[in-house]
């Protein structure tokens, strides 16, 4: 019987692609903790990399610049915490402004994991706004649009269902809530614990014109 030869091949090692998905994953992943903790300005790359285990090189690969890559990072975030809202606030089996409670009850066990050196990614850099490159600053509007837009459809149902004022600006609501949130949640970083949060919540709801 003749056995396959199974001697190493000399010469260049086959090629890899280069268009690895779970390095490109990596890299987002380990930006957005960077970026979460230190924001963009004081964030180089050089950290980012060497958690990954990526040469410099290849990050160019994979992202044109520095702030391509922080909008990917950002984009990343802002999808992933929308999907969070989405589960909770239009979580029709619960009463509206319950959905609230348990938004924010789910954000702080968040913090509380990472022992509140994570904030919210898009407040941050939404206060240091005037040192990102000028492309973040319709990126960052259009992410609080559809934060707001969710928030604002489970005020709505709030109103249907006689919890709040028939007639409530819902979509003011919504604004003021996550202006104040961001707030909320940079003084959780600082005292490193969730009070904040619950206390912003406690006043918001009772806020709610009834």
């Amino acid at each position: 019987m003749n056995l396959p030869n199974t001697k190493p091949r000399r010469g260049r090692p086959p090629k890899v692609s280069r268009e690895n998905p779970d390095t490109r994953a990596a890299l987002i992943r380990s930006g957005l903790e960077q970026l979460t903790e230190h924001g963009f300005a004081a964030s180089g790359i050089e950290p980012i990399l060497k958690k990954v285990g990526v040469p410099k090189g290849s990050f160019y690969h994979y992202f044109a610049s520095k702030e391509a890559f922080g909008q990917v990072v950002l984009q990343h975030y802002a999808d992933y915490f929308l999907a969070k809202l989405t589960t909770h606030l239009q979580d029709e089996t619960t009463a509206p402004l319950t959905r609230i409670r348990h938004f924010v009850a789910d954000a702080k066990a968040g913090m509380t994991r990472h022992h509140f050196k994570r904030g919210c990614l898009v407040g941050n850099l939404g206060q240091e706004v005037g040192m990102l490159p000028e492309s973040f600053r319709p990126q960052l509007i259009a992410i609080f649009e559809r934060w707001q837009d969710c928030l604002a459809h489970c005020l709505a149902d709030a109103a249907a269902q006689g919890q709040i004022a028939a007639d409530a600006d819902c979509q003011l609501l919504a604004e003021n809530f996550w202006v104040a949130w961001e707030g909320a949640v940079s003084r959780a970083k600082l005292v490193e614990n969730g009070s904040p949060l619950d206390n912003f919540c406690d006043l918001f709801i009772a806020a709610l014109p009834k």
